[in-house]
């Protein structure tokens, strides 16, 4: 049955009906830190379409995919409690377009409306017990905050938090690893945050409010609750939104306001105590990017005597970029061939080199390869199966752990990341899930 939906999807146009926001340029499609603004900008396959796939569709033939055989050489992998904790996260997803999305300025009638708002589905238990009994052990809930607050001075409403707060559950109880974080909120019209000196005192308080106030009310999960300082942390809107210019002084002073944000971040939930003194946390570079972790000017946050090795490096990596994010890019992905591999080797072995082989993890807490059209005007399903079973593969020998990027979107020729299906209820691309799978242990 799976590839025979998924043939309907390839062949079909599908019927569609546009919901949520109206200001169609909040909508982030695949937040990939090395996008450009290309793909967010691109406007088809917007995130705010809801699709019946079933809707007026005929069998058609079942096609089959082959999940590579991949061999990595042995990494020598530290040998102590955290990395077996990242080992034991497995593979995740990232629930996109859902807590992340926001409207600013929009028309949305209540602000609980924003988790519907770019992608039309809500979040249910069984969406989460059906990912992880798919094999995710992992769930990362992106969070944007700043359409949320009951005051000026960031104070998060008790229905926003009351709801996330519920989905967080349903994943704890069900035995899953929960990532949480502060997402969109660094952009200027969110007047949040934003990573340079002018912006820093502000910043700095926001970084403290949001977190004092998520710190209190989790502080007493257990260790498989992880907080994650920021998302992707870059000067929006400037010529380095996407790249480090490393002659920039906007650059050097973005990259130290970062490190200060982080260490903000460390010290406001070492300071909450309870299980939070001892509680594993996620820190990003600029933009997330593997080049922001690996930039000399990338600092990991001082922690609290004791803890050691208790700080994760965040990074995303859509790699490579022309295949896995550029829309206009390549289709084709041949996991037993170097000149498709070279990219994702090149900088896990950076990360490796710099930080695992050193004994500081590192989470990807984002990848994924969005589907396009082969030559032959299918979907390239085989090699996002070749490309899948390789990332997961690559990563895991270096003791890396890796979630998907999951934004709900499938129609169009926008960033379509997703693979399970939330209004049906079920896996489309069981095939990229399988090969995903086969590697992670």
């Amino acid at each position: 049955m799976k590839k025979k939906i998924l043939s309907i999807l390839m062949a079909v146009t599908l019927s569609v009906s546009i919901i949520g926001c109206s200001a169609a340029g909040n909508i982030d499609t695949g937040s990939g830190n090395e996008s450009a603004a290309i793909a967010s900008e691109s406007g088809a396959g917007e995130a705010d379409e809801k699709t019946d796939i079933a809707d007026g569709t005929e069998e058609t033939t079942e096609t089959a995919y082959v999940i590579p055989d991949v061999t990595m050489e042995e990494y020598t992998i530290p040998d102590n409690e955290s990395f077996e904790f990242v080992k034991n996260m497995k593979i995740g997803m990232s629930l996109g377009n859902t807590f992340d999305a926001y409207n600013d300025g929009g028309s949305l009638k209540n602000h609980m409306d924003s988790e519907t708002c770019w992608q039309g589905v809500p979040t249910t238990e069984k969406i989460i017990q059906d990912i992880h009994d798919a094999g995710f052990e992992t769930l990362r809930l992106p969070i944007t905050w700043h359409n949320h607050f009951s005051d000026d001075d960031y104070t998060i409403s008790e229905d926003w938090m009351a709801r996330v707060h519920e989905v967080v559950d349903w994943a704890i109880n069900d035995g899953m690893y929960v990532i949480i974080n502060i997402h969109h909120d660094n952009h200027p019209q969110a007047d949040c945050f934003y990573p340079d000196s002018e912006h820093l005192d502000q910043s700095k308080h926001y970084i403290e409010r949001i977190w004092e106030q998520l710190s209190e009310e989790y502080k007493d999960y257990d260790e498989k609750l992880i907080f994650e300082s920021m998302n992707e942390p870059r000067l929006v809107g400037s010529d380095y939104e996407w790249w480090i210019n490393n002659a920039s002084s906007d650059c050097k002073d973005a990259i130290a306001c970062i490190n200060t944000l982080n260490q903000t971040f460390v010290d406001t939930v070492r300071a909450s105590g309870g299980n939070n003194a001892t509680r594993y946390l996620m820190c990003p570079g600029y933009d997330a990017s593997a080049d922001g972790a690996l930039n000399s000017g990338y600092q990991l946050p001082t922690d609290i005597e004791g803890n050691d090795t208790k700080i994760f490096v965040s990074v995303h990596a859509y790699t490579p970029y022309d295949f896995a994010l550029d829309i206009k890019g390549k289709s084709h992905f041949d996991a037993s061939k170097k000149n498709y591999t070279n990219d994702i080797d090149s900088f896990m072995d950076k990360l490796y080199k710099k930080f695992i082989s050193q004994g500081t993890p590192v989470v990807i807490g984002e990848f994924g390869a969005l589907a396009k059209l082969n030559v032959k005007k299918e979907q390239n399903v085989q090699d996002r199966v070749d490309y899948a079973a390789y990332y997961i593969a690559a990563a895991r020998a270096r003791g890396m752990t890796c979630l998907w990027w999951d934004n709900n979107a499938f129609t169009g020729d926008g960033e379509n990341f997703g693979l399970y299906y939330r209004t049906g209820g079920y896996f489309i691309f069981e095939d990229i899930v399988d090969a995903l799978m086969k590697y992670a242990e």
